[in-house]
């Protein structure tokens, strides 16, 4: 079994910055791909960046420019820096890891919440 938690959520005013941490525990022998995914209320789901193990690095639209993906391998921790943020990144962050030897096998941590104020 995997765990991940999510820390550093919070309320911010537009323009601040946030930094997101979202830690891996349990029995895992590598980490494939980490990722932030968002979801507003009302909304869906969506996907705010992911990270291979290689360090390669993919961003939505939306955040290109202002936020920052990145890991720890020794920590088994993925971060997220939000830099400039806007009223409209508020939403539920939420974290996955694909930890699958033999195919995917991800799991999601429970969210932490971010609000920014105009």
């Amino acid at each position: 079994q995997v765990e991940l938690v999510e820390s550093g959520g919070g309320m911010v005013q537009a323009g601040g910055s946030l930094r997101l941490s979202c830690a891996a525990s349990g029995i895992i022998f590598s980490i494939n791909a980490l990722g932030w995914y968002r979801q507003a209320p009302g909304k869906q789901r969506d996907l705010v960046a992911t990270i291979t193990s290689g360090g390669s690095t993919n961003y939505a639209d939306s955040v290109k420019g202002r936020f920052t993906i990145s890991r720890d391998n020794a920590k088994n921790t993925v971060y997220l820096q939000m830099n400039s943020l806007k009223p409209e990144d508020t939403a539920v962050y939420y974290c996955n890891a694909d930890v699958g030897i033999v195919g995917p096998l991800v799991y999601w941590g429970k969210g932490t919440l971010v609000t920014v104020s105009s």
